[in-house]
């Protein structure tokens, strides 16, 4: 029997910047929009007003319904810290070993992090007055992890991990197990990273009881984490009523080469970033047509031995481009345009480009640096920003755990300086209230004067 026609083949697009044609098709291959479809959304209103209404029965309503978990208690749906525990040791010794690895990795990049931009501060002026930045963390974060056959523990260490480490007290998980079918290494992860309380509940149900609170799900500050439509869906209608941390698109990847790396690197690299479903997008810019040629020749080669196949495929088809360049330069000006979730300088001498990237949500330097350790062990979070938000957002860190109060401590003599100041302007908006509060402080109080 002739199966050839089993066989996906890869071709991502072909494009030069010397072309004439070049921008038009450039920008029609990275647009994508970020909408929701109408009905997705009128069901994700529909299901957060419920939940809000009904609390913990419509959880377990639409969990029994989307997740075939039939239960009459919420209780039974949390899953205990001797469970959580229980999944680790029933891990194998690699396995194990490698969880714990990667938590420390994880928890010292966070750790740093918080040390250089997460602490509290102040300063005296010259006249005694006391000013500075308190740092505090929040109370209460809930994080979603996806579960079922889409079960990503690395998921739990970066989104538990950098809140423990800004010292909230609460991390409260919920992750989907349709059918019951529990993720041993996501409830391991779970135990690594300190997780405080864990449900077994998922989609927009589970983002409407982590927003607003039933009698069994404690309402929280913060949601994190990744989902399906639903659940992007419903963290964007609860923003205001909760922080959240983004709105993520499908994964991305560019690679910029130079042509040192070996091709069968790069087309895999490509590949880890393809592989996440058919909307992900895997970029190749390089000046040098025939390594570009060998890439092609690599995809060829790689593709028909990899597990998810047709989703690479589909998505380089759909998505994926390879770009020719005139110079590296030039490379360097286009991922700035295009601000990437993951940024490969796959070259001999990365740090020569690194200073023109401006922005990305990660850089990986050099060709040893593969995307998929930033994934899963190499300390800095994952969570990063998607479809050109690297222009003005950052990854998730401890500073998305934490909050700033400024602390104002005026002396007597510093009120005789801003008093006067503050009294002015305030006059000058018409709000003689606040005049006055600074006048009464003064040493020779003035009387109030009419609101200009």
């Amino acid at each position: 029997m002739n199966t050839s026609a089993a066989v996906p083949t890869a071709r991502p697009l072909r494009l030069s910047t010397a072309a004439p044609e070049f921008e038009s098709s450039f920008a029609q291959r990275l647009h994508w929009s970020a909408e929701t479809d109408s009905a997705i959304e009128q069901r994700v209103a529909d299901i957060l007003a419920d939940v809000r209404r009904r609390g913990d029965a419509a959880v377990l309503e639409y969990t029994a319904r989307f997740d075939g978990l039939q239960s009459t208690d919420l209780r039974s749906l949390e899953l205990s810290q001797s469970e959580l525990q229980a999944a680790f040791d029933g891990l194998p010794g690699a396995q194990r070993d490698a969880l714990e690895r990667a938590a420390r990795r994880v928890r010292s990049y966070h750790e740093a992090q918080k040390k250089a931009s997460g602490e509290s501060w102040t300063y005296r002026d010259e006249d005694g007055t006391l000013l500075g930045q308190k740092v505090t963390p929040l109370d209460r974060v809930g994080i979603y992890v996806p579960g079922g056959k889409a079960a990503y523990p690395s998921s739990v260490l970066m989104n538990a991990i950098p809140a423990h480490v800004a010292g909230v007290a609460e991390i409260i998980m919920v992750v989907p197990t349709p059918r019951g079918e529990k993720n041993p290494l996501v409830l391991a992860a779970a135990y690594v990273a300190g997780v405080t309380r864990a449900f077994t509940i998922g989609g927009a149900q589970a983002v409407a009881a982590l927003a607003y609170g039933t009698d069994t799900v404690p309402r929280v500050d913060k949601i994190t984490g990744p989902g399906n439509a639903y659940v992007a869906s419903a963290k964007k209608h609860v923003f205001g009523t909760v922080g959240i941390d983004m709105i993520a698109g499908p994964s991305e990847i560019l690679v910029l080469a130079d042509g040192s790396t070996p091709a069968d690197w790069v087309a895999m690299d490509l590949f880890s970033q393809a592989e996440h479903d058919e909307l992900a997008q895997s970029i190749l810019l390089c000046p040098d047509a025939a390594y570009i040629d060998a890439v092609q020749r690599e995809i060829d080669r790689l593709l028909p031995a990899m597990p998810r196949a047709s989703i690479i495929a589909r998505s380089l088809n759909d998505r994926g481009a390879l770009i020719l360049t005139r110079d590296m330069q030039e490379a360097c000006a286009i991922s700035n345009r295009i601000a990437p979730e993951h940024l490969e300088v796959s070259s001999s001498d990365p740090h020569r480009w690194e200073p023109l990237l401006r922005h990305a949500g990660a850089i990986f330097l050099g060709a040893w640096t593969s995307e998929s350790l930033g994934d899963y062990c190499a300390g800095p979070n994952h969570v990063l920003p998607t479809s050109g938000t690297a222009r003005f957002s950052s990854p998730l860190g401890v500073y998305d755990f934490q909050k700033r109060s400024s602390l104002i401590e005026v002396s007597p003599a510093g009120a005789q300086q801003l008093g006067t100041i503050a009294a002015e302007l305030a006059y000058g908006e018409g709000l003689q209230a606040h005049a006055r509060a600074a006048e009464m402080r003064l040493s020779d109080v003035p009387p109030m004067r009419a609101a200009q």
